[in-house]
């Protein structure tokens, strides 16, 4: 597929056929995402894949903030940013730096690298035939995670990508691109000043 057509084409997918994906499909989405910029190279995201029994529990308490259809998704990938690799690699020699102090970063680039993993493994989803989903973890979900999955402390998750074959139109008819238009590109851009 042509790129623009996979960024054309991405959108969110709330409802499955439940037909597993592919395990060469999960490979090529999770290489995707392990292929994002990366501040100072580093690395500092994670993947925890549920299928199968893992998913159903998980679907244990994660239904209290997914909408049911999609919990029909036959997988689930949960990204976590590891800001502790952040620090640790900007405190390197080659850095310059000596200290982890977060004061230095005028963004959490663990945050910024991640969702942009999340955006690989989304467009990655399109370019496979499958659709995707993403939303967000509320607090008593991660702690969750932390419990029933082993989750380290330095692990934070960024919110929940649901992953599988879609079973809706192609763009339904109470999603919000077809009840709020698009804003214009001229409302969006500046050149050279605001």
């Amino acid at each position: 597929m042509e790129f623009q057509d996979v960024v054309r084409r991405r959108r969110m997918v709330r409802k499955f056929t439940g037909e597993p994906v592919s395990q060469a499909a999960l490979d090529r989405v999770l290489r995707n995402a392990h292929r994002g910029p990366s501040a100072g190279f580093s690395q500092g995201q994670a993947f925890l894949v549920l299928e199968g029994d893992d998913l159903a529990r998980f679907w244990e308490f994660g239904a209290e903030w997914t909408v049911e259809t999609v919990r029909t998704a036959p997988v689930v990938i949960i990204p976590f940013a590891v800001k502790s690799q952040y620090l640790d690699r900007y405190a390197r020699e080659d850095k310059g730096w000596t200290d982890r102090s977060e004061s230095r970063w005028p963004v959490p680039f663990w945050h910024i690298d991640t969702g942009m993993a999340v955006l690989l493994i989304l467009q990655t989803a399109v370019d496979e035939g499958l659709g995707a989903v993403y939303y967000g973890i509320g607090p008593e979900g991660t702690a969750r995670l932390r419990t029933d999955f082993g989750v380290p402390d330095t692990h934070e998750p960024i919110g929940v990508v649901a992953l599988g074959h879609p079973d809706e139109p192609e763009l339904a008819q109470d999603a919000s691109p077809r009840r709020i238009a698009r804003r214009d590109q001229s409302e969006t851009v500046r050149y050279g000043r605001w």
